[in-house]
């Protein structure tokens, strides 16, 4: 039925080695001096995404103030073209006014 000489030993011998370096390697992986670092890199990541926050709201306040002031800006274009188109449109009125009674007393 099974014939011990027809088994492949290096197989084997590669088999109960990876059950024995996986079985330190969780034991080395679960040990205080392990979760020591595992805290200390959490703690670091932690202090990372804290200084990225405070950066990207500093960005998006700065990004609000000058979303305002060129708000701010386009208004104030607005109103100053609106004066000169009013402007415009009252000095040609009074052309035309002139032209017309110019016409009429000709």
């Amino acid at each position: 039925m099974f014939d011990i000489t027809k088994v492949n030993w290096k197989k084997v011998g590669i088999f109960a080695s990876g059950v024995l370096f996986g079985t330190a390697g969780i034991k080395a992986l679960s040990s205080k001096d392990a979760k020591n670092v595992y805290t200390n890199c959490t703690a670091a990541v932690l202090r990372a995404k804290d200084c990225v926050m405070k950066t990207a709201t500093n960005i998006q306040e700065n990004a609000e103030d000058i979303y305002a002031e060129a708000k701010n800006i386009n208004e104030e274009r607005t109103a100053e073209m609106e004066e000169f188109s009013d402007a415009d449109t009252a000095a040609e009125a009074e052309e035309a006014e002139n032209t017309e009674f110019n016409e009429v007393t000709e």
